[in-house]
């Protein structure tokens, strides 16, 4: 309960421009799914995000678990304006008129004492069930439950999450030399991911167990985040979207007025010297969103 409150009283101690919410134009899709953010620590890309949801206004979004970092936020606080901005963007939006779901995840897991509850119009739920504009029912999770280290070693889970925080750290001074060097972005624990064979076979494993789950339940399709991977395919006639995460990948899943569904990437304007960044002064217009998977 502490945690959800202090994030929230921050968020309404800081003051965010006017002229700067969600539904301030008409709705781009029908439905936006972010997962992963991780307020509340140096890797998320805050800033980012707040272009994002500035240039895709919806009818609904849903928050797919891992939104605030309560492990690192126990371990020390971080927490700058950007951060604030963006829950006060959330509960903004909520005001407003677009349907805001928060489905808890592991790092944000002292929020599913507050399932069945709303906060500032943002409803609290440990699971939903999203239909489609063309009829589908997908199940919306955030994915942690069908994590073996999670549910059977946390002390494992916590170990890796250190050792991923490690990891971000090594990235950025990688990516400062780089950007000096005029070369682009490169994410280094994405690298790792996709040449170590085990971290394969989890994300696999992953993937076809939460599909089999959501088949089992009677839904066409599943919506989850977790694991950080951006993905959208079927698995043996079920339809398995990740929505990624606002780390690295800075990837949404959304929705249409017809029901299609894709995977998008936000793209941050260019800096000087080749590095992607997001850049406040230069506003939406200088990013734009690219289609990943359809």
């Amino acid at each position: 309960m502490k945690g959800l409150e202090s994030v929230l009283a921050a968020a309404r101690a800081a003051a965010v421009p006017a002229g700067d919410d969600l539904s301030s134009t008409r709705a781009r899709w029908r439905t936006v799914f972010i997962s992963d953010l991780h307020l509340g620590t140096p890797g998320c890309q805050a800033e980012a995000l707040l272009d994002f949801l500035k240039a895709n206004p919806s009818e609904q979004l849903f928050l797919v678990g891992d939104i605030v970092d309560g492990w690192q936020l126990r371990r020390r606080w971080y927490w700058p304006q950007a951060h604030n901005d963006v829950v006060q963007k959330l509960l903004r939006a909520a005001r407003k008129g677009c349907r805001v779901v928060f489905v808890p995840g592991n790092h944000d897991e002292f929020a599913r004492a507050f399932t069945g509850n709303a906060f500032g119009g943002i409803e609290v739920l440990e699971e939903a069930v999203h239909m489609t504009a063309d009829g589908r029912r997908l199940w919306v999770i955030h994915g942690d439950h069908f994590d073996g280290v999670i549910q059977c070693a946390k002390w494992l889970a916590y170990l890796g999450d250190n050792l991923y925080e490690f990891t971000l750290r090594l990235n950025r001074h990688l990516n400062t030399l780089r950007a000096r060097l005029g070369l682009p972005y490169w994410s280094l624990s994405a690298y790792l991911k996709g040449r170590v064979k085990t971290a394969l076979n989890y994300v696999t494993d992953f993937e076809v167990a939460v599909a089999a789950e959501a088949r089992r339940r009677g839904h066409q399709g599943v919506v989850c985040g977790h694991i950080h991977r951006a993905e959208m395919r079927e698995i043996d006639g079920t339809l398995y979207c990740n929505d990624g995460d606002w780390v690295e990948s800075m990837t949404a899943l959304v929705e249409d007025f017809q029901g299609r569904l894709s995977i998008v990437q936000w793209q941050p304007p260019p800096r000087a010297g080749g590095h992607r960044q997001p850049d406040r002064a230069q506003g939406v217009r200088a990013g734009r969103l690219e289609e990943m998977a359809a």
